[in-house]
């Protein structure tokens, strides 16, 4: 089955080269492209896309409040922002929003469509330009060494992974454990965190500062 996939942007050259690129790519559907998010709901209702790459600044409603409609009304819909701002303050307000990946605009055709089907199946892809910003504010001297949920150093290992926007491959490998202990690690994040996703761990931990 095949990833609809919808674009915001609003900047024309770009929007149809990212048309050009979903309806070229075997595994991807195209679900429509769009210039600004003034109908988004109601076009999310139409086209029903799996994922949405956004655009942050845009006219009318900005990409980040648009993140936000959308996960309030579809919350299967996993939304990834395509964007060239790299400040901390919209990374973590996209991440709050509901979105699930933040790839930057200078990223190649080839990751963004492995990003796609990364957050299709559960991932959360990051540019590694924002994954170290990310890190950068989760320092040592950050850490919330109450940790109030019991979670244990590897616990806290794994979850920073999750916030870098590892995969589970990738968790494994940094923290030279198996992909089958990675997946205990998580199943005991999630349910010590009281969340479901990736998603909603990666923003609890930048919410309260977790790792």
């Amino acid at each position: 089955m095949k990833i609809k996939v919808t674009i915001y942007e609003d900047n024309d050259l770009l929007r149809e080269s990212l048309t050009y690129l979903i309806k070229g790519a075997d595994s991807l559907e195209f679900s429509g492209a769009y210039p600004d998010c003034r109908n988004i709901l109601e076009e999310c209702e139409t086209n029903q896309p799996n994922v949405i790459l956004m655009d942050i600044d845009m006219p009318y409603i900005s990409g980040i409040d648009a993140t936000r409609l959308v996960k309030d009304k579809f919350p299967a819909i996993e939304i990834m922002m395509l964007t060239v701002f790299e400040d901390r303050d919209k990374i973590f307000d996209a991440l709050r929003a509901g979105a699930s990946g933040y790839l930057l605009k200078k990223t190649s055709s080839v990751k963004i469509i492995e990003s796609i089907i990364e957050l299709s199946n559960g991932g959360s892809p990051i540019s590694s330009e924002i994954a170290r910003k990310v890190l950068e504010f989760f320092s040592t001297k950050n850490r919330n060494f109450d940790n109030e949920y019991t979670l244990s150093e590897r616990e806290l290992d794994v979850l920073k992974c999750l916030v870098a926007g590892d995969s589970y491959k990738m968790t494994a490998e940094h923290c030279n454990i198996s992909i089958g202990t990675v997946c205990c690690h998580i199943h005991s994040i999630y349910r010590k965190l009281a969340v479901n996703s990736k998603s909603e761990a990666v923003i609890k931990a930048i919410k309260e500062r977790l790792v």
